[in-house]
């Protein structure tokens, strides 16, 4: 099973948009910033769209069209990235429902449940305590 990019790719987004506000220009356009991420437009402005209704980036039409940042980097956590853009748990349970006459089958939700809600929330905390701004600080020491 691949992994979802979806918070790797709005987390990019995120720190250009940071980057280009930082160095004097407010707004990128989605062939900008898709460029960075090495995406196709269509599937950046997706993604750029579940941000927008966040509230965590604005869209400008007309002259000078592009995307900017609704708030500092430093306002904006990686949770309310995840949050926009990937609203499913990290980890799922059975699409169907197990053999309840197995020990196993019966019990395997419930036992699974508890683990997978506290490695949720602790994720959730750490997704809340990391900014856009301790990301794009992070990317460029590399």
């Amino acid at each position: 099973m691949a992994a979802n990019s979806r918070l790797t790719i709005a987390a990019h987004a995120l720190a250009w948009l940071a980057l280009a506000r930082r160095r004097g220009q407010e707004v990128l356009t989605s062939e900008q910033v898709a460029a960075s991420v090495n995406t196709n437009p269509v599937i950046l402005r997706r993604s750029l769209g579940d941000l927008r209704r966040a509230g965590l980036v604005t869209v400008r039409h007309g002259a000078g069209a592009g995307w900017s940042l609704a708030r500092e980097p430093e306002a904006i956590s990686l949770l309310e990235v995840y949050d926009a853009v990937d609203a499913h748990p990290p980890f799922g349970l059975h699409h169907t429902e197990p053999n309840q006459e197995c020990p196993v089958g019966k019990g395997i939700r419930p036992a699974l449940s508890g683990v997978y809600g506290r490695v949720e929330q602790a994720m959730r905390r750490e997704l809340a305590q990391t900014s856009i701004a301790d990301v794009l600080r992070e990317t460029l020491v590399h």
